[in-house]
């Protein structure tokens, strides 16, 4: 090609290129999917088919939720950490089913640093500490001493190993001075139809898959777990006021997505993850889900800075109830 022939496609392949870089799939170009590292009916699944609905109708695609219980989270988290890293597949990711889990088992299938993206934090629902009605204890202090003087180990149940229901249930038993046996589900709906039955005493999760049974009398609650009482139970006392201050737990929620997404794209769905959460319907559906700490991150890094310090706290509990999966 000489030189003035090259000139006189210079204006063609100029004008050719904004043709192509429109040409480029906008995203989301598809369905998306997000996964839930549980069992249908817990709170995990409440808050996660709540906002794949608004982000949904922000994204102007339909979220498929898929619910991948098993393992405490790890089945679900492994995989969105091996999903393309094109943005189309989220995780609800939690503080049990996510972060505990990956400090209470020995091996893990994915890195759960390097492997995910944060898109941004939704909030956090304080955990209610329940007996079956057959468990003679009304607050934690009765629970002591019925424990205590029990023949044999009261038994809590768990949504699963190196969850949050694992984890508070497991200090609950150091707090209070008394053995406890862990009994372990695929998801809190599983655990919560046993607990109903009777066949285990003690289930504390987030309040919204505990409210209706509560409400009917099959489960009785004896203290909100932290510092505050929630709005979906505000004549319940919490652990500090009835003289426990270190049953401190909270469930927390938030959206990632698989590490090397491009960063517009999880712009894109951080945006449209905010806007769902700035909607007062919404924000009311949460609160009455038992979302009382509804907390957007201003950016995407933000959320990889609390769950950086949610780590730290996490590891000495851990540690102090010896949690570990052998």
């Amino acid at each position: 090609m000489n030189r003035r022939t090259a000139l006189r496609l210079a204006p063609a392949l100029g004008l050719g290129l904004p043709a192509l870089a429109s040409a480029q799939p906008a995203f989301p170009d598809r369905a998306l999917r997000l996964v839930i590292p549980f069992t249908p009916g817990g709170s995990n699944d409440i808050v996660g088919r709540l906002i794949a609905e608004g982000m949904s109708a922000r994204l102007g695609k339909p979220i498929v939720v898929e619910n991948r219980g098993g393992a405490g989270g790890l089945i679900g988290n492994d995989l969105v950490a091996k999903a393309p890293a094109d943005g189309h597949t989220l995780l609800l990711a939690g503080s049990g089913s996510f972060l505990i889990s990956s400090l209470v088992q020995p091996r893990l299938p994915y890195d759960p640093v390097r492997d995910f993206a944060p898109v941004g934090y939704i909030g956090a629902a304080p955990n209610v500490i329940t007996v079956h009605p057959s468990v003679e204890a009304r607050n934690l202090a009765d629970l002591q001493r019925v424990a205590r003087a029990a023949r044999t180990p009261l038994r809590f149940g768990t949504p699963g190993v190196g969850t949050t229901g694992h984890a508070l249930g497991a200090m609950i038993g150091v707090v209070l001075g008394v053995e406890l046996d862990a009994i372990h589900y695929r998801g809190t709906g599983p655990s919560m139809a046993d607990a109903i039955a009777g066949r285990i005493d003690i289930l504390t999760n987030a309040s919204a898959p505990l409210l209706p049974p509560i409400a009917a009398g099959q489960l009785r609650p004896l203290a909100i777990a932290g510092r505050t009482r929630s709005a979906a139970l505000p004549d319940l006392s919490t652990s500090v006021e009835q003289g426990f201050p270190d049953l401190d737990s909270a469930t927390w929620y938030a959206i990632l997505t698989t590490a090397g997404t491009p960063p517009d794209r999880i712009a894109t769905l951080h945006a449209a993850l905010n806007a769902v959460l700035a909607e007062p319907e919404v924000r009311r559906r949460l609160v009455e889900s038992g979302v009382d700490e509804i907390a957007p991150s201003a950016q995407p890094a933000d959320l990889t800075r609390f769950l950086a310090q949610d780590r730290t706290r996490w590891t000495q509990v851990v540690e102090r109830a010896r949690l570990r999966v052998e």
